[in-house]
């Protein structure tokens, strides 16, 4: 019987943007499982992940795009949760650009007109919870936080390519690193295409200042 755990408090959790964290936190989050295999560089690598990178490169890449432990970072990939200070949860937030293999994806474009080189497109492509952080909600969270991250960036919208969860059915973690549709709709996110039965393109346009 599987043990259902409380939600975290939101007082609880602080994100920062991922260059003032450390890489032994962010290393610490990816740990050794599908996401430590992947680095969250599956849309990043051009070409076919596991073919084309290797793992030393995957960690380089990251640590590289977070610029992790310097604080006065012009850019990162993402922002990094804690809990009680300790690191717990990821989220990778960049402009859209800065992926080239959701250019060639047809996931971000089936049913709608978009220019794909437009820089000032933001996306969320990734969550990773830390082992013994998982189902407790932390996603939600990272989710807004990204919105506000983007929009202090300069981001004229934010999308992002989450997953159907039909209630009831057990999804693995890590099939759901692209967030689940539910986290996206409590943060505000509109749905704009389902381009496949169980994924959806949702997105918020910023009103400009």
């Amino acid at each position: 019987m599987s043990v259902v755990r409380a939600p975290i408090p939101a007082e609880r959790v602080t994100i920062v943007p991922a260059n003032e964290a450390s890489w032994d936190d962010i290393a610490a989050i990816f740990g050794t499982a599908d996401a430590g295999r992947c680095m969250c560089q599956r849309f990043k690598v051009v070409g076919w992940i596991w073919r084309d990178s290797t793992q030393v490169g995957r960690t380089a890449m990251l640590q590289a795009q977070t610029a992790c432990g310097d604080p006065d970072a012009v850019t990162t990939s993402g922002l990094v949760a804690y809990v009680d200070e300790e690191p717990a949860g990821w989220v990778a937030v960049e402009p859209r650009m800065a992926y080239p293999k959701l250019r060639t994806s047809r996931v971000p474009w089936t049913g709608r007109h978009e220019d794909k080189d437009d820089g000032d497109v933001w996306a969320v492509t990734c969550f990773v919870i830390r082992k013994g952080y998982r189902g407790r909600g932390l996603t939600y969270p990272l989710a807004r936080a990204a919105i506000d991250f983007a929009r202090r960036s300069g981001a004229r919208a934010i999308e992002a390519y989450p997953m159907i969860t039909p209630p009831g059915k057990n999804i693995p973690w890590g099939e759901l690193h692209v967030g689940a549709h539910q986290v996206f709709e409590d943060a505000g996110f509109e749905e704009v295409s389902r381009p496949t039965v169980r994924r959806v393109v949702m997105r918020i346009d910023f009103a400009p200042i």
